[in-house]
């Protein structure tokens, strides 16, 4: 493809890379990336994969910009709290970087919408916070064949990996079969979470996104990256393909999407302040 001026000088550090240059900066511009939820990980997340130049990011969040928000969310601001969170993180965008087309999904994800959303998009990176959504995302990321980049936080902790089974490399439940029950692990708003450890989380999450489309360097894919922001140490440790396990295993149970009795994925359009 060739570019403008403009692109030529906003992607230069990119093209000047030996491992991206303009061959490779092009395919991003042609990338489609979907990323659930436009909280403490989103935030970072979209904001590099846009600085990038990925060229179309979906965005799926029914929430809306509270003030509690700010200490993390990086990607709104005091001016729009009462704002849909995916109409305040597109704002961002196209002031980032017009080049790219943002789709926003203002609502929750579901078992009869979610397949259909991810479906036209190259990568999927799950940005949300409680186990019923993530299983959902990993479920439906697994039908649809895509590769799930996935991060989650709490405390002073996080974890990121890259579940790719279609590339013969575990799943999601390879790792965790089941969600925990629930009221055994409290939520962010319960137990707190330290601002700056969703910037480190979700920037992870969007570096290895690129080189996913990229298709250039060692991906997490097989393993789990570890950190420990009080201690300041990332742990990589090897993650195993279940061969029972349910979902991508050789005698799968699973074989259509599964709603857990405490889903807090359920589409509900949620009324915002603006």
């Amino acid at each position: 493809m060739d570019f403008t001026e403009e692109q030529i000088e906003r992607y230069s550090r990119h093209i000047i890379l030996p491992e991206v240059g303009g061959r490779g900066q092009a395919k991003l511009l042609k990338s489609k990336v979907f990323v659930l939820g436009a909280g403490g990980l989103g935030s970072p997340a979209l904001l590099y994969l846009a600085a990038a130049g990925v060229g179309t990011i979906g965005i799926a969040d029914g929430d809306c910009v509270d003030l509690s928000n700010l200490q993390r969310q990086i990607i709104h601001n005091n001016e729009r709290v009462g704002k849909p969170k995916v109409h305040s993180a597109a704002e961002s965008i196209n002031k980032l970087n017009p080049d790219v087309l943002v789709e926003p999904f203002h609502g929750r994800l579901t078992v009869d919408n979610i397949r259909e959303i991810i479906r036209e998009y190259d990568v999927v990176l799950d940005g949300s916070d409680n186990f019923p959504t993530r299983f959902l995302m990993n479920d439906a990321a697994f039908f649809e064949r895509k590769p799930l980049v996935s991060g989650s936080m709490f405390r002073f902790d996080g974890q990121v990996s890259v579940f790719n089974p279609h590339g013969g490399f575990p799943c999601y439940r390879c790792l965790y079969p089941e969600p925990p029950p629930k009221g055994l692990v409290p939520s962010c708003q319960e137990a707190g979470v330290l601002g700056a450890l969703a910037g480190v989380i979700g920037v992870l999450q969007a570096v290895e996104t690129v080189k996913l489309l990229l298709g250039i360097g060692d991906v997490l894919q097989g393993h789990l990256m570890i950190f420990d922001a009080l201690k300041m140490t990332f742990r990589k440790v090897r993650v195993m393909k279940d061969p029972e396990c349910a979902l991508c295993g050789k005698n799968a149970t699973i074989t259509e999407l599964k709603q857990y009795e405490e889903q807090a994925c359920e589409f509900r359009p949620v009324t915002c302040e603006k």
